[in-house]
Order: C-alpha cells, then structure tokens, then sequence
C-alpha cells in the first residue's frame, strides 16, 4: 500500500486576533478556530479575562491578555478581528492599522463621523486592508436579490423598505441612547445603499419612540423607529425597526421598480413543527448569528482571502472589485452618515441632509 501525502492546506495559516469576546466577539473567534480553513486564532484579547480564558481553553488558544495594545504588538498575529464596543473602535482601528495589522472590524466603526473619518485616514496612511461586518451582504438569499438588482430585475429602484425586528427580550438599562439608529438601523441603511448602488442619501426623516417600555421614555429610550430617505436618483426608501419581537428574529428587504420587484427574507419560517393537542407550533431563529449564521461564516472567508492577496502583493482594492458583497469604509461612513442624520432628525422633527464627504479608504 502507497499513500500520497496532500497538503491540506497549501497557503500558510494566517493567524488572527479577537478583540472583544461579549456574545459577537466569541461567535467570531469560534468562527476563525473552528470554521475557516487557513484561520488560526492566535490570541483572544478582552478586559475580562476570566470570560476570554474560559473561551480560550474551549478553542484551544494560549494567548489571552487584558489589553487589545499586546495583539497588536504581537508579531506572530497577521490580522484582528475587532468586536469590542462601538467606542473603542477608532483608537482600536488606528492601533491595528498602525501595526501592520489587516482590520476586520464590526459595525458601526465609531459613534460619530469625526471620530471615524480621523481613524479611516490613519488605516488609509497605513495601507492596511480593512474590511467591515454587514453581513446581511452575505446572506444567500440578500445576494441573490442583489444580483437580481443589478442585472436590471427592477430596472432603477423607485421604492425600497428595509426593517429589522430584534427577538430578544428589551433589557432597557442596557440600550444606550440611540443606538437603534447606531447599531441596529445601520444595518438598514448600509443594505439599503448596497440596493441603490451608485447613489446616494439626500436627506432623512425619523420618527421613534418608547413602544415596547414606555416607562423608559423618560430615560431616552428609543425602542421603535421609522426613518424614511430620499436619494439622489430619486429612489424613496423606508427602513423599520424595533428592539423586540415575540416571534424571532425578523429580517426583510424589498426593492420596487419601473420592471418588477425583488425581495430578500421575510418573517421567520422554522423547518422543525411539532403537532399536539393544543395545536402546532414551530420555533424560528432566535439570534442573528442563528438566521445569518452562514453569512458570518462567509465574510470571514472573504476576509481571509483578501488578506491572503494583500501579503501576496495585490492591491486591496483591486481584489475587492470582484467581490461586491465586501464593505469598506466608505460604506460604513455612509451609514453612519445616515444614522447620525437620522438622531438629527428624530430629536428636531424635521428632515435631516445626508453628509456625503468621504474618506479613501482601503479596501473600498
């Protein structure tokens, strides 16, 4: 008997560091140990270290520390995956870029656009690739219907909605002002500028309120929104959303033309329905990282092969052309841009102009 050897894995390993491990940062580093060949998580870095040791033990990793600063010091880390707070992002990124490092960083990047235009031009300086995390991009059934959109399925968009409904229970002493516009309509509105590529947001209007706890109002909390926004090729748009669903996690799109319409997602449907006495019932998808569970899989794998040709010496940009589900900065900044017209909006009534300065940025 012969074997004949074979290289599992004929590109060298890039080793990745996670920083921040809450709920999001942990799929992720479970994402990069377990689920993209040619990722090693190399280091775990979080305030926390109890949290981060007991996730570095459960995925085999030896490099836990306190402070983000050592995983960016550390040569034998090739690329970082930031998932700590919004806050901490902009210095995070500008400490990444500054290293070497390529970024992978999730939405919104920076709470504001001074803070995030500050940091978007050091990564540019540097020349790091970075890549952001609107997976809702790499959803099969969102890139389909971006493919449809694209090869004239609606011919120009006239109407587009977009609504994003949270199932979890509404814990109000942990929702920061704003952040339905920062952290969950941001979503909305960069799926909405992929939908309408090649324009751009004029201005918004936004409505919001205390629905689901009324009793928070007074504290500032904003549970329940509509925003609506005009674009400059004369697209109307409308992206819905609320913190609390009783049903699961609900996620649509809809895009309305001269030539048809196309859709994405749509309320949740479960595959698994149990029959009984007291009638049916079904359950559906919990958690975003359970509907969108495969597209956080495959940006990570995008963001693995486009770190790959970064080290091999092809220009970021270039290879992200053909990769058109890949956000940059300039996506994220548009949809902040957005989301801070929208807080605008919501707290004067009135509509709101759209800022449309933007920083080069790498990969986009």
């Amino acid at each position: 008997m012969s074997y004949r050897p074979v290289d599992l894995h004929p590109q060298a390993n890039l080793r990745l560091a996670v920083v921040g491990v809450g709920w999001m940062g942990r799929f992720h580093a479970t994402t990069v140990a377990e689920r993209v060949p040619g990722l090693v998580l190399e280091a775990i870095a979080d305030p926390d270290t109890d949290s981060a040791t007991a996730l570095a033990r459960r995925l085999g990793v030896t490099k836990v520390t306190a402070d983000a600063a050592d995983v960016f010091a550390d040569p034998a880390v090739d690329a970082v995956v930031i998932a700590s707070p919004p806050r901490f992002h902009p210095i995070q990124l500008r400490q990444a870029s500054a290293a070497g490092k390529a970024i992978f960083c999730e939405k919104p990047a920076a709470l504001n656009l001074s803070d995030l235009d500050a940091a978007l031009a050091e990564v540019a300086s540097a020349g790091t690739p970075l890549q952001i995390g609107f997976n809702r991009r790499y959803s099969a059934a969102f890139s389909r219907a971006h493919h449809l959109v694209c090869q004239s399925a609606v011919g120009t968009p006239h109407l587009l909605r977009s609504l994003t409904r949270d199932p979890a229970p509404l814990e109000p002493e942990t929702i920061k002002r704003s952040a339905i516009f920062l952290e969950t309509l941001i979503h909305d509105f960069d799926i909405l500028n992929w939908f309408n590529s090649g324009s751009r947001a004029l201005d918004v209007h936004a409505v919001a309120n205390a629905l689901i706890r009324p009793d928070y109002a007074a504290a500032g909390l904003l549970d329940t929104a509509v925003v609506t926004i005009r674009y400059d090729n004369g697209a109307l748009a409308t992206a819905e959303a609320s913190l609390q669903t009783n049903y699961g996690y609900d996620v649509r799109l809809e895009v309305f033309g001269a030539n048809g319409m196309v859709t994405a997602g749509g309320a949740p449907q479960p595959d698994t329905r149990r029959y009984g006495a007291d009638g049916e019932t079904a359950g559906t998808a919990q958690r975003n990282i359970e509907l969108f569970h495969d597209a956080y899989v495959a940006e990570l794998t995008d963001f693995r092969d486009l770190v790959r040709a970064w080290r091999a010496g092809l220009d970021p940009a270039d290879f992200t052309a053909g990769r058109p589900a890949m956000a940059g900065g300039n996506d994220v900044r548009q949809a902040l841009a957005m989301a801070q017209a929208a807080i605008d909006s919501q707290a004067s009534g009135t509509t709101v102009a759209v800022g449309h300065a933007t920083t080069e940025d790498a990969p986009r």
